[in-house]
């Protein structure tokens, strides 16, 4: 059976993630208060971030930095494209 939740990106009535998606508290934050539709964009945008960076999540200097932008996308201002980031066609 699913959840819904007030989806905190899209601002509305939402099917919920089924599980926590990220470890710790943030991961807690995101179940609560994210959407599937909400995280399924997230996974996009940090697809793109992993490209445009050329960043290894393995390392732990790539991982903080893909966790604040996850802060960033779904609990502050947004998590920005790359300058150099053009729109495939």
């Amino acid at each position: 059976m699913s959840r819904n939740v007030h989806c905190i990106k899209l601002n509305k009535e939402a099917e919920g993630l089924a599980a926590l998606p990220y470890p710790g508290e943030l991961g807690k934050r995101i179940y609560a208060a994210v959407s599937k539709e909400a995280w399924h964009m997230w996974l996009g945008h940090q697809t793109m971030l992993i490209n445009e960076y050329r960043l290894t999540p393995i390392e732990p200097k790539a991982r903080k930095f893909l966790e604040e932008e996850m802060e960033k996308y779904f609990f502050g201002a947004g998590s920005e494209k790359p300058k150099e980031f053009s729109q495939p066609e």
